[in-house]
């Protein structure tokens, strides 16, 4: 574990934050993922699922995990001699793992080095009842039950998130990548208690893992209206790290954010499940203390409305009856038909003309 005592009694977690480029980024993860000892974190003798990152079937920068990042750290835990690992992500209500998948290139990386893609919608589900009293997963979410993949259970889970803003939850990174893992298709009703969610899950994954590990991409960024329609932008940075909470709080501070001010960072600190106060996170590598990207968090038109109907009288009409099938149509419209084509595309274009642009090409 990663963790020391500083002089005032708290316990310090560990982040890395490394720079890299794009000649250099597969040997970087390499040493970003051994600098923070992540063998110490997953255990060798249990299989290890790469939770990997969708947030769009479409392509787009600092969207969705990026093939650098998952050769790098395939590429490692190779070389480790890891020997069962599986990657693996889910869908959503707009969101299809294998386009996803093909789209984003996963497929060519994961053929290179031998390792399976398996969606989430091909797992076993199982009821799972937590240990510890959680939140409002099991309330106010999901009374009839919770269930999760049965694979995960005793697993190892190294999870690769981008660094990007949210409109649900001002950033995202490594808790909020246990959503796509531990929840079904219809995970969308967790949004009215977002923050909370995402503190439930972080107990399960406490519960249910034998390792947690996560490596950050933020070689490319996304700034605004995320976790789609936003701005890239290079800022050439890895992070890695065991504690969840501390490599989501470094990367808040990182786009410009104060972490404790955060809700399901702070709440998660506050109850013990890691750290998320700067001043008590052992952060090594580069020096960040002077880093702020001055990002801010916008809300997508879907993201908006879905925030202004899950708090009003017609939530159940719209999101539990057939109705929601028109809230579905209208997202994918929204984002695929008018917003990627209109705005999307342009900045993808520009993308490509640069160097990390130019990798993506590679694959």
């Amino acid at each position: 574990m990663n963790f020391e005592e500083n002089k005032t009694g708290h316990v310090m977690s560990k982040v890395v934050v490394a720079k890299t480029s794009p000649q250099s980024v597969l040997a970087d993860i390499g040493r970003l993922m051994r600098e923070a000892d992540y063998e110490s974190a997953l255990k060798k003798d249990a299989r290890t699922i790469l939770k990997l990152n969708l947030s769009w079937s479409l392509f787009f920068p600092a969207c969705s995990t990026s093939p650098w990042q998952l050769e790098g750290v395939l590429r490692t835990l190779k070389e480790d001699n890891y020997k069962d690992i599986a990657a693996m992500e889910n869908k959503t209500v707009v969101t299809d793992p294998w386009k996803g998948a093909e789209n984003n290139k996963w497929l060519p990386v994961l053929r290179k080095c031998d390792i399976r893609f398996m969606p989430l919608t091909d797992a076993e589900w199982i009821e799972y009842r937590p240990k510890r009293d959680l939140l409002v997963l099991d309330k106010k979410v999901f009374p009839e039950g919770i269930k999760i993949p049965k694979d995960f259970i005793g697993s190892n889970v190294l999870h690769l998130p981008t660094m990007k803003t949210h409109g649900h939850t001002q950033m995202t990174g490594a808790m909020k990548n246990a959503f796509g893992g531990l929840l079904r298709e219809a995970r969308h009703h967790c949004h009215k208690h977002i923050h909370e969610v995402l503190v439930d899950l972080l107990m399960i994954q406490k519960e249910i893992h034998k390792g947690i590990f996560t490596v950050m991409d933020g070689t490319v960024c996304g700034n605004g209206a995320g976790p789609r329609t936003m701005i890239p932008v290079v800022k050439n940075y890895i992070l890695a790290g065991e504690d969840s909470v501390a490599i989501d709080a470094i990367a808040a501070k990182m786009m410009g954010f104060d972490p404790m001010k955060i809700r399901f960072i702070k709440t998660a600190h506050d109850l013990g499940l890691g750290c998320g106060d700067i001043a008590q996170i052992d952060f090594v590598g580069e020096n960040i203390s002077n880093v702020n990207f001055h990002f801010s968090t916008k809300k997508s038109p879907v993201i908006f409305f879905d925030q202004l109907f899950r708090h009003s009288f017609a939530e159940p009409l719209l999101f539990r009856t057939w109705f929601f099938n028109f809230c579905i149509m209208g997202s994918a419209l929204y984002h695929d038909k008018f917003w990627y084509p209109v705005k999307g595309r342009k900045f993808v274009k520009d993308f490509k003309k640069t160097e990390w642009g130019k990798l993506w090409e590679s694959y």
